[in-house]
């Protein structure tokens, strides 16, 4: 039996994974509120007083970046070792990694319900990337060797924001009076909304700051702007979504990921209808002379909710035997 989790900054899935045939079938699952505990150990420790199941190995996927199997997560006040976290839950065999990195080993197990293509481009062999706002912004690669994927972490969501236009100029200058560093994460992603939602408020004399009025969080924004009841919560829909595509296009031309970009997270599934329009793929194709570079690459959205989790359970695996790390 496996154990796996996917760790964000406002839920910690856990699950349980029995390898069948050659694939993992999911045996249960909770949901814990992150920010309810203390620590993960806290978490997992419950779980498995909860279920009564004594797993063989097990690994995290968590949102932050993960160096000799320690981490200080982005976006919660904890910071988790591994070799502790493996006292704790007294199992050995645990394993620490980034979030998107446990997101990216679950693409290979993803059937075609699990994936809506926003483009007609079809899968080739190549590398890979994984991009996904939620309560951050994560990304993930995958080299292609020739005949396998490796996986590798990353933290681009953090690379400095590069405004397009007038307006997102403007944007960035009025984050620069918030934040010390403007990445990318404190725009494309929830609070990055909110960010955006406050910003066009403030330019257009709504309010004056967010002390001057009550203003509404990611879900409500998107939620409004896809109703379409409240104007100024689409026009801040579509500039995050024209970022987005910007920087999904970035990465896709740093790791030159001609198998394909593959946008998950909290947010994306939700937003689904907006991401089909036009805004998402003309602000992912604007790069000039290699616009033909990403015509090619194949864009698709991950709909299933739990490719971390099923992820983490196949790094956990691939680990527990004769694999090797990154390799999947």
């Amino acid at each position: 039996m496996i154990l796996a989790g996917d760790i964000g900054g406002t839920n910690a899935r856990l699950a349980y994974f029995q390898p069948q045939n050659g694939n993992l079938r999911m045996v249960s699952e909770a949901i814990f509120p992150s920010r309810e505990f203390g620590e993960l150990g806290e978490i997992v420790t419950k779980f498995l007083k909860q279920t009564e199941v004594r797993p063989q190995v097990a690994c995290f996927g968590i949102a932050g970046p993960v160096r000799n199997g320690r981490v200080e997560t982005s976006n919660l006040p904890w910071v988790i070792e591994q070799s502790r976290l493996a006292e704790q839950i007294h199992m050995p065999a645990t394993l620490l990694i980034n979030d998107l990195e446990a997101a990216a080993w679950g693409i290979a197990a993803l059937s075609p319900a699990d994936l809506v293509s926003l483009n007609s481009v079809p899968r080739s062999a190549g590398n890979q990337a994984v991009i996904a706002p939620g309560t951050g912004l994560g990304q993930a690669g995958l080299f292609w060797d020739g005949s396998q994927h490796r996986v590798f972490a990353c933290e681009g969501g953090h690379c400095d924001f590069g405004p397009q236009d007038e307006l997102q100029i403007e944007l960035l200058r009025f984050l620069e009076g918030r934040y010390e560093h403007v990445s990318y994460e404190r725009v494309v992603s929830g609070p990055g909304l909110v960010n955006i939602y406050e910003f066009l408020c403030t330019k257009n004399g709504t309010v004056k700051s967010a002390s001057a009025a009550c203003l509404p969080d990611a879900a409500e924004i998107s939620g409004s702007a896809l109703k379409g009841t409240n104007p100024l919560a689409g026009e801040a829909l579509d500039l995050w979504l024209s970022i987005y595509g910007a920087e999904a296009g970035n990465l896709a031309l740093k790791t030159m990921a001609t198998g394909g970009i593959f946008l998950g997270g909290g947010i994306s599934p939700k937003i689904l209808p907006k991401l089909k329009g036009p805004t998402f793929m003309k602000g992912f194709l604007n790069k000039g002379r290699l616009r033909p570079v990403l015509e090619g690459i194949p864009v698709q959205v991950i709909v299933n909710e739990k490719a971390g989790l099923l992820g983490a359970a196949r790094c956990a695996r691939a680990n527990s035997g004769n694999g090797r790390r990154g390799k999947r």
